[in-house]
């Protein structure tokens, strides 16, 4: 794997690029002397926490036969107060399904993506984060 990263301007504004041409910009708030023009690199962490298991699931449903109509994700994490680096120290992740979908089958895909496929979760879980998380079948 590559990454390459740029600074786009005289601030904090950055764009990673990964070998295959995806870029993604970055950018530090303004109270902070950037410009809010980007993702903040511990929220792309986090974002990266709701990809890596959203690819997961959906793979272990289709396998399934489920039939998933919409996906989403929504993560809420709190990170360490007063601490230089300041790591996340508990995440709340809710994934929520529609679709032809059995419950049991849903939770345990999310289940089996958070305690064995998600690398990034478990990045996470090893630096001292807190992960909890509950899925939500059409509701």
């Amino acid at each position: 794997m590559k990454i390459s990263l740029k600074r786009i301007d005289d601030g904090f504004n950055m764009e990673a690029t990964d070998e295959t041409g995806h870029s993604v910009r970055m950018d530090s708030s303004v109270e902070n002397g950037g410009k809010n023009n980007g993702v903040r690199p511990m929220q792309m962490l986090m974002m990266g926490l709701g990809g890596c298991s959203a690819i997961d699931v959906v793979m272990i449903l289709k396998k399934q036969r489920q039939e998933i109509t919409d996906f989403r994700i929504e993560i809420e994490g709190d990170r360490e107060k007063g601490k230089e680096p300041s790591l996340w120290e508990k995440a709340h992740i809710v994934f929520h399904l529609s679709g032809n979908i059995d419950p049991d089958k849903a939770a345990r895909a999310v289940e089996l993506s958070m305690n064995k496929y998600c690398s990034v979760a478990e990045t996470l879980r090893k630096s001292g984060t807190q992960l909890t998380w509950e899925t939500r079948v059409n509701q």
